[in-house]
């Protein structure tokens, strides 16, 4: 079964960082969800679809998975792009409407 390390990014609901400084790691699915017939739920048979480890960092995830055994692949961050601006930007003339 394969594993999928990576840092969460931040949620778009708010502008806060939290959650989004410890590497997860989450296994992908092994076989395919299915609809439960009188609910109409969707279920699975899979448990480790429901593990989701966080580590303090990057190494420390892959020694893990290495310990025991995973498979995994590693997805590196994008991070933004953070461009500075004055304040005084906000009331120039040349400024685009």
């Amino acid at each position: 079964m394969k594993a999928r390390i990576y840092l969460p990014a931040k949620t778009a609901m708010q502008s806060g960082r939290a959650l989004t400084r410890k590497w997860r790691l989450e296994y992908e699915p092994a076989e395919a969800r299915f609809v439960e017939p009188l609910m109409g739920w969707t279920g699975s048979r899979d448990t480790r679809g429901q593990v989701r480890l966080e580590f303090e960092s990057r190494e420390a995830a892959i020694a893990y998975a290495r310990k025991h055994g995973i498979e995994y692949e590693v997805e590196m961050p994008r991070l933004p792009v953070q461009r500075r601006r004055a304040y005084a930007d906000n009331f120039s003339y040349t400024r685009l409407k």
